[in-house]
């Protein structure tokens, strides 16, 4: 099975737009949103949820009134400052397992903290794994992982060839764990400075992963002259070009929908050159 991984270096340059069409157009694909601090695949594709569980990201001290002497070893070695007046605040909780290892009347133990959601769900476009991350949870990288571990697990289930996955905007832990292990990358940009900033990055971290990386430029036509220079400097990073997406405000109407821009209208500048980008993909 491959992996073809859309990422962005940057919010906002149409990265799930343009995966939201590839699920229309892909045959034999699963799909997996990698984004779980804030996903939005499944406002497209209009999931209908079949399984879920628990993540389990951290594990949070709690310590057992009765057992402890007060002697305040736990509250020293606290780092984080989650030991105050000997009572621990989950809040400020790394999780480290400090305290329970230096308490001498074994009073703090390390209990599992569920801190989001993993689901497979059934889409129109063919099976989706996505997840969600609580509000202020951490450990975002591993959640990833784990949405990438049911994605191959359920592409394997059901022989499923392809794995398209939505990932994260930035270059951080989460963009991190969905580019280890993928057989490619197609990085979506648009013609602005911070664009081209961020763009370079993300390719920097793909080349560093040893992940083939190519680019295309959403909104190509509103800095022509940028768009140049962005691929030009793809170029020199190894990344080729393999397409341009003009503006068209049929890509804006179909958000607000919910459905998918090939899937939305039958014509338009935008999406030929988005069916145009899937087959240069495919050709590839």
């Amino acid at each position: 099975m491959k992996q073809l991984l859309v990422i962005s270096g940057k919010g906002g340059t149409g990265k799930t737009t343009v995966l939201g069409s590839f699920a229309v157009l892909a045959q034999h694909k699963l799909l997996a949103d990698a984004d779980v601090d804030a996903p939005n695949l499944h406002l497209l594709l209009q999931p209908k949820i079949l399984c879920e569980e628990d993540y389990i990201g951290v594990k949070l001290a709690v310590k057992d009134d009765e057992r402890c002497t007060e002697c305040g070893v736990c509250e020293q070695h606290c780092r984080f400052g989650a030991i105050t007046d000997l009572r621990v605040d989950p809040t400020r909780c790394e999780g480290c397992g400090v305290c329970a290892l230096v308490c001498p009347a074994e009073a703090i133990t390390m209990r599992d903290e569920v801190t989001g959601k993993i689901y497979l769900s059934e889409t129109r476009h063919g099976p989706l794994v996505h997840a969600r991350l609580l509000a202020g949870a951490e450990a975002s990288g591993k959640l990833v992982t784990q949405v990438r571990e049911r994605a191959k697990e359920a592409a394997a289930r059901l022989g499923s060839g392809l794995i398209l996955i939505d990932g994260s905007p930035g270059i951080g832990c989460p963009v991190i764990a969905s580019l280890a292990g993928v057989d490619a990358a197609l990085a979506v940009t648009e013609p602005t400075p911070s664009g081209l900033h961020d763009l370079k990055r993300v390719l920097q971290m793909a080349a560093h992963f040893g992940v083939p990386a190519a680019v295309c430029v959403n909104k190509w036509d509103i800095n022509p002259e940028l768009t140049e220079e962005i691929e030009q400097a793809a170029q020199g990073m190894a990344a080729p070009p393999l397409g341009r997406i003009p503006f068209d405000e049929a890509v804006a109407d179909s958000t607000a929908e919910g459905v998918p821009l090939v899937e939305f209208v039958a014509n338009g500048p935008a999406r030929k050159a988005v069916v145009k980008l899937w087959e240069t993909i495919v050709r590839s």
